[in-house]
Order: C-alpha cells, then sequence, then structure tokens
C-alpha cells in the first residue's frame, strides 16, 4: 500500500523529525507557520522602538552601546524570521505590507510607553524573560527553518534579559529616587509580560493545534507558570516587589495563584486600541517609506551587477 502524503507528514511529526520547505505540508500547518513567523517577525522589529527612542539618552555611554547592540539584534532577528517566513511561500513586500496597513498583528507588549530610563531595565528583565521563556521551546519546533532560527535568537535574548536585570539590579542600589523609578516600570511591565504568553488555554484558538503539529511545546498557561516561577527569585535578588497580592506557590495544586489578569486590556491592545498603537504603526510605515531609495538602488545595483556577469559569462563563451 503506498503511502500518502499525509501519512508522511504525520510520521515525521511524530518521529520528531523535521519537516523542510520542500516536504509536501497541509496547508493549514503552512499558514499557521506564515501567520505566526511573520507575526514574530513583525514583534522583533516594531521591539526596536520603544527602546531606540533611548539610545541617545540613555545615562552613560556604555548604556548607550549596549542598548545599540541590543536594537541591532533584534533588527537581525526580524531578518532571520522573515527569512524563515519566505521558504513557505510569502514574500517580504507581502509580509510588510500587511504590518504598515495593519492587517498583520505584533506582541501587544510593544504598544505600552517607556517614560523612565528603568523602563529600558524593565523590558529587558520582564519582556525578554518572558520571550526566553517562549521561545526556547521553539528552538524545537517541527519547521525546521524556524527551529533552527530561534537558536541564535535565544542566545541573544538571553543576554537582553542580563543587561535589563543589570540596569534594574544598578538602580535599585542607588537612591532612594532611583529604587522607585526601578519599582514603578516593574509595575507597570509587569502584567503586560504575563499577557504575552496569549490567552487562557480555553481561550487560545490556535495553541492546541500547534502543540499537535509540534510548532509549540508547551501551552499558553504552562509557559506562563514557568516565567512567574522564574522571576519569583529574581525579584528577591533585586529587591523589588511583583505588584500582585495574591501571588503565592499552592502547595496542593503545584502551580503559582496569582490575581487574575485583565483580559480586557489585552484584547484592546492586540486589536490596535493601546496607548501606542498608532504611533508604532505610522512610524514603521515612514521608516518603510523613507527608506524606497535605498531598496531602490539596491535592485539596480543587483541588476547591474547581474547583467555584467551575464555578459562577461557570454564572453568567456565566445572565446
Amino acid at each position: 500500500m503506498m503511502t500518502t502524503e499525509q501519512e508522511t507528514f504525520d510520521a515525521l511529526i511524530a518521529a520528531e523529525q523535521r519537516i523542510e520547505p520542500r516536504d509536501w505540508m497541509p496547508d493549514a500547518y503552512r499558514r499557521t507557520l506564515i501567520r505566526q513567523i511573520s507575526q514574530h517577525a513583525h514583534s522583533e522589529i516594531i521591539g526596536m522602538q520603544p527602546e531606540g527612542n533611548w539610545i541617545t539618552r540613555a545615562p552613560s555611554l556604555k548604556r548607550k552601546a549596549i542598548l545599540m547592540a541590543k536594537v541591532q539584534d533584534e533588527a537581525g532577528h526580524g531578518l532571520y524570521l522573515y527569512s524563515a517566513a519566505q521558504t513557505l511561500g510569502i514574500t517580504r513586500d507581502e509580509m510588510t505590507a500587511q504590518l504598515i496597513e495593519g492587517r498583520a498583528k505584533y506582541s501587544s507588549i510593544f504598544n505600552y510607553p517607556t517614560p523612565t530610563w528603568a523602563d529600558m531595565g524593565a523590558i529587558g528583565w520582564l519582556v525578554d524573560g518572558a520571550a526566553i521563556c517562549n521561545q526556547v521551546p521553539l528552538c524545537r519546533a517541527s519547521y525546521g527553518p524556524y527551529g533552527r532560527a530561534m537558536v541564535r535568537i535565544c542566545k541573544e535574548e538571553s543576554f537582553h534579559q542580563r543587561q535589563g536585570f543589570e540596569i534594574l539590579l544598578a538602580l535599585m542600589q542607588g537612591t532612594d529616587a532611583q529604587r522607585q523609578m526601578a519599582q514603578d516600570a516593574v509595575d507597570r511591565w509587569y502584567w503586560p509580560s504575563l499577557m504575552m504568553f496569549g490567552p487562557p488555554d480555553d481561550q487560545s484558538p490556535n495553541s492546541a493545534q500547534s502543540m499537535a503539529w509540534k510548532i509549540k511545546r508547551f501551552s499558553n498557561d504552562e509557559l506562563r507558570q514557568r516565567f512567574i516561577g522564574m522571576l519569583v527569585p529574581q525579584a528577591e535578588v533585586l529587591g523589588v516587589t511583583l505588584p500582585d497580592p495574591e501571588l503565592r506557590w499552592d502547595e496542593e495544586a503545584g502551580r503559582w495563584h496569582t490575581s487574575e489578569i485583565d483580559w480586557t486590556e489585552f484584547h484592546e491592545v492586540l486589536a490596535g486600541r493601546g496607548p501606542m498603537n498608532a504611533e508604532r504603526i505610522r512610524a514603521r510605515r515612514d521608516a518603510h517609506e523613507d527608506g524606497a531609495w535605498v531598496r531602490e538602488a539596491a535592485a539596480a545595483y543587483a541588476a547591474r551587477t547581474a547583467s555584467h556577469a551575464a555578459a562577461a559569462a557570454g564572453a568567456a563563451e565566445v572565446a
């Protein structure tokens, strides 16, 4: 009996093997990957904005250099991910158009303002910490190009998380005003960082299928629990208070008990009605339009180089 393409695909998934771009895959699997990888790429690119805004205002040359390196890393992450998505048949231009026209989503976390330098620490510790919890399992994603891209991304994200922790630690060892600034930033970013893992499992429309395909390895709530478990001892070292009066370890349930997350806020921000949604998209659209001449020049240079190469090859054949 001949094995069908679907059976071959299912066998590869069951055997923990990688699906590669030239392999047959169900249309739904392809669509899910395009949605997830492109949204991940958009998040990296939009995520450059809150921190890029602080490069010129960082408190020292060392801090400026570190922040510039981090923003540069994020640009690279976006490029790796766009390249991975392109192997699925979507073009970079299509993905860019979806983002700047507001048809594609990106992580809701980047639609919050960053009013103080301490926000750079809170983003590194909380936002990048959540990203690490979410993304390390993606290194084993069933789609090869995505999993391989995530290996390097996660290594660099670990640097970003340590950088944020160190900023907060320095502030917490400073003046009363600096300690208050650090605590205020943690208070602002704690709940949005918990929302980064997505809605509760019973309200997540895509999570179960992604896990069945082994794109994801853990559910939203499992990842959120891991993240909280990571934060609690680190908060003790920092000397900051996590802004949840109900946070405690439930020995009987074997999990962290928390206050209810405000999912109304999450859905509002995701729908485009957050504090900075319009500004983030406008800035991305302006950057895309301002960079049109660079793309045109690069395309012209590539065409000219190819033409010269073809002419040289033709001359060589004649000779």
